[in-house]
């Protein structure tokens, strides 16, 4: 019996954990599907992880997926999704990188001073850092570093927003009176 015309009882068998049918739809359908999934990315490898993740995903949830129409056309629609998504991600990884690229090059072509200079001033940045209580320091260090909101602050120290805000505010006041012959403190945001 060819696979295709017993795709309800196939699927019932992997729904009830049944290695032997998920293998059989497996080694049925992973060539197509990759070739499928390669029109969406151009890329054989990406096009057969793609796949991969399809029936690792499938498996996984077996109990849970109901297919009620072909079991082919739901193979298909699946691996499009999928491959669709991992598109999706592509492109946010691409813009982000770009504007990060963008502000790089941007802060770059602004900064007048030489290499040496912005070591010299990343060490005064940490030396008036020093300076500060530790939670002031952590507190920046959030802010600044890791790119956490005043709000994700709080609750990551278990402060008021406030004291996060009143924190940053006498921070950048001692870095901008230790760095002023700089001309560059960092900027308030959130």
């Amino acid at each position: 019996m060819k696979l295709i015309d017993s795709g309800f009882f196939l699927q019932l068998r992997i729904k009830k954990g049944d290695i032997k049918a998920f293998e059989t739809l497996f080694r049925e359908y992973y060539n197509p599907l990759s070739n499928f999934a390669l029109r969406f990315v151009n890329d054989p490898d990406t096009a057969e992880e793609i796949v991969q993740d399809f029936f690792y995903h499938l498996w996984k949830n077996k109990e849970s997926i109901n297919i009620t129409g072909s079991l082919k056309s739901y193979l298909y629609s699946a691996v499009k999704n999928f491959s669709l998504k991992y598109l999706d991600k592509q492109a946010v990884r691409r813009r982000y990188a770009e504007r990060i690229l963008s502000e790089t090059t941007t802060e770059a072509n602004e900064s007048f001073e030489p290499e040496l200079e912005a070591r010299e001033l990343k060490k005064e940045i940490d030396k008036a850092l020093e300076t500060l209580p530790e939670r002031s320091r952590e507190i920046f260090r959030l802010s600044r570093f890791e790119g956490l909101k005043y709000r994700e602050i709080a609750e990551k120290l278990s402060v008021s927003v406030k004291t996060v805000e009143a924190d940053m505010t006498r921070t950048l006041r001692i870095l901008r009176k230790n760095l002023s012959e700089y001309g560059k403190v960092p900027q308030t945001k959130n």
